[in-house]
């Protein structure tokens, strides 16, 4: 990040303290030198470039209809809008449109509202694209959320009932609170009313979507830590209907019994994980593919942004994966892009994925700060 940029979101930062509502606009390239995007692999055919950089923390993501690209962040507080206004598929700009907020990394787009989820609260920001430099003050939509900050930040998103989903992860590495919110993904209308549980036994979602013709919530979950670095996977979970419980704390994964909480549990009293990922990959955001420029067998897959582990002896994740189904079911589990970890030593850690309106793949990605944009111009090499 340049100096110029950091100065500036430094003053957006004490303004933000003030009480002051104000959007800075910064440029859509890096600010400190190109990123190493020839380490990254692809399938053949496939490109990867940069799409906006200087997207401090950039996390969860929502495009409107008419192509602006909003993003949260967990520290630095800020929620960004990335304009193609001259509609060549790529960010004109960076514009801060909020800061000074609690963890705001879950971001939906609902009749020309931004909706915003802090840790606590949700707000919305209504005919928010005629006023991306001069946005207006929030409207609190729903306070009815736990503020602890140990998995509090939320991945937020409308579903085809018209209804918003919010998540609430579980306070804890492993527990069984007795508040109720805890470890579920919760719905409710878009002006708050009607808030109820959707799905329990969940220990932190950050990404879900809807199958596109079956309307069905698939769901990351992101396993329990300290029972060894293969253990549990990481979850791809389907909910096809309201009240079922997915295990957590008592299994995880598909069979694996908890130390603690376990005791006297039958996983099979629980729903399973459809697809079983990686362990400790920290899968976050997931979507179904819905757009027409990749080749057609490529529609319907789900795209999963894998942020990388923390704490396993050998790194995993840090890449985009990729599940393809076969009659509703996950047939293949798959690497589709990596090259963000090197070694030991990870560059970048994507965060979300978000099919733009043009087709192509957007990735976040909050350590190196930028967006990115997968195409298919259609060039393969003579293998592939």
């Amino acid at each position: 990040m340049s100096r110029r940029t950091v100065i500036i979101l430094a003053a957006v930062a004490v303004f933000a303290l003030l009480g002051i509502v104000v959007a800075v606009v910064l440029p859509p390239g890096g600010g400190a030198g190109p990123l190493p995007l020839d380490t990254i692999t692809l399938p053949a055919g496939f490109e990867i470039d940069l799409y906006a950089g200087n997207v401090t923390g950039a996390r969860s993501m929502t495009i409107s209809p008419n192509g602006t690209l909003f993003v949260g962040s967990r520290g630095p507080g800020n929620v960004y809008a990335i304009p193609d206004r001259d509609g060549d598929g790529r960010g004109d700009a960076v514009i801060v449109v909020a800061s000074g907020l609690d963890s705001p990394n879950g971001v939906a787009f609902h009749n020309g509202s931004l909706y915003v989820a802090e840790i606590g609260r949700v707000l919305r920001y209504d005919d928010i694209e005629a006023n991306l430099e001069d946005p207006p003050e929030p409207a609190v939509v729903s306070t009815a959320f736990p503020g602890d900050a140990l998995h509090g930040w939320k991945f937020i998103a409308f579903g085809p009932d018209g209804k918003l989903y919010v998540p609430v992860g579980v306070p804890c590495n492993v527990c069984d609170p007795e508040d109720e919110r805890f470890g579920t993904i919760l719905r409710m209308n878009p002006d708050g009313t009607d808030l109820e549980v959707y799905a329990r036994g969940i220990r932190n979602t950050v990404g879900f979507d809807w199958h596109p013709e079956t309307d069905e919530l698939w769901f990351t979950d992101n396993g329990r830590d300290w029972l060894g670095n293969d253990v549990p996977p990481d979850e791809l979970n389907r909910a096809p209907e309201s009240g079922m419980h997915f295990g957590f704390p008592f299994c995880h994964g598909r069979s694996i019994h908890d130390p603690e909480f376990g005791a006297g549990q039958a996983c099979a009293n629980f729903t399973p994980p459809e697809q079983e990922l990686g362990p400790h990959v920290a899968a976050l955001g997931m979507r179904f593919y819905d757009g027409d420029q990749f080749p057609e067998e490529y529609r319907g897959r789900i795209f999963i942004a894998e942020h990388g582990s923390w704490n396993r002896l050998e790194p995993i994740g840090y890449r985009v994966t990729m599940v393809s189904l076969e009659n509703g079911t996950p047939a293949s589990y798959e690497v589709f892009t990596e090259g963000w970890l090197q070694g030991r030593a990870a560059w970048g850690r994507p965060v979300d994925v978000e099919a733009a309106n043009d087709g192509s793949l957007l990735v976040s990605d909050d350590r190196a700060n930028a967006v990115y944009q997968i195409t298919y111009p259609g060039v393969t090499s003579p293998s592939g």
